[in-house]
């Protein structure tokens, strides 16, 4: 088959998986775990899972993708620099509301932070989704930053993020298992337990399987060389004439 029709399949996939996994994290809590609010109770804890499976993993997936689809290649590179850094903006955002939603619920309910391994992943991820947002603006998008620069930082700026895309299916899944062992207790809390997997479960555990999938799919195409962005296809010309004049 061919390199190009690989690439579009994979990448179709990868957007049935988006769907996916904002559909089901949206489903789970709003008819299991009783819907949303921002209150201080479980209904805003609620966001948290949604907002980082949401921002966490699929745009930023998506953002990361968004340099490999070929269509992109004949045009200015800025434009394509502009949405990958919107996108990975949003997702920042997206991820930092959804730990403010379960900092507040913890705080609320004097429950202490910051314990299990899976927030452990989860913060280090996001910090260094912060770190890489700042660096990839300062080298890349500002056009003083020495083309020489922007040479260096690339391979540490893609290697990094394919680091932070695992750390962030880490965190997601670890959050998941966490999650259903904490909320189906059996008849502690009226609930069926994990182990009979009763429905809540086999969503939830669904709902990691779609975020690995994806997960493994994105990977796949960041790691693929034949799909990165031609060298020679036009990049930064808008800063070409202010990279004249300095050189001038």
């Amino acid at each position: 088959m061919n390199s190009m029709m690989i690439f579009y399949l994979l990448y179709f996939l990868c957007l049935c998986l988006s769907v996916a996994c904002v559909i089901c994290v949206c489903v789970w809590n709003s008819l299991w775990r009783g819907g949303f609010a921002w209150d201080g109770s479980q209904l805003e804890f609620n966001w948290h899972p949604v907002l980082m499976v949401t921002g966490l993993v699929v745009l930023y997936g998506n953002g990361a993708v968004l340099y490999r689809i070929p269509l992109t290649w004949g045009y200015d590179k800025l434009p394509w620099k502009l949405l990958h850094a919107a996108l990975m903006l949003l997702s920042l955002i997206l991820s930092v509301v959804g730990l403010c939603a379960v900092f507040n619920y913890h705080n609320a309910k004097n429950i202490p932070n910051l314990y299990s391994l899976h927030s452990w992943i989860g913060i280090a991820a996001t910090a260094l989704f912060a770190i890489q947002w700042v660096a990839g603006f300062a080298g890349f998008l500002l056009p003083w930053t020495p083309l020489s620069m922007r040479k260096l930082l690339k391979p540490v700026h893609v290697w990094l993020g394919g680091s932070i895309l695992i750390l962030s299916i880490a965190a997601s899944i670890s959050g998941i298992n966490e999650k259903l062992f904490f909320a189906l207790k059996g008849q502690t809390n009226e609930t069926q337990p994990y182990s009979s997997l009763p429905p809540e479960a086999l969503v939830g555990n669904s709902l990691g399987v779609l975020i690995v999938v994806f997960g493994l799919i994105v990977l796949r195409i960041l790691s693929t060389s034949e799909w990165q962005r031609p060298d020679s296809s036009p990049e930064d010309q808008t800063y070409a004439p202010i990279l004249r004049e300095e050189s001038d």
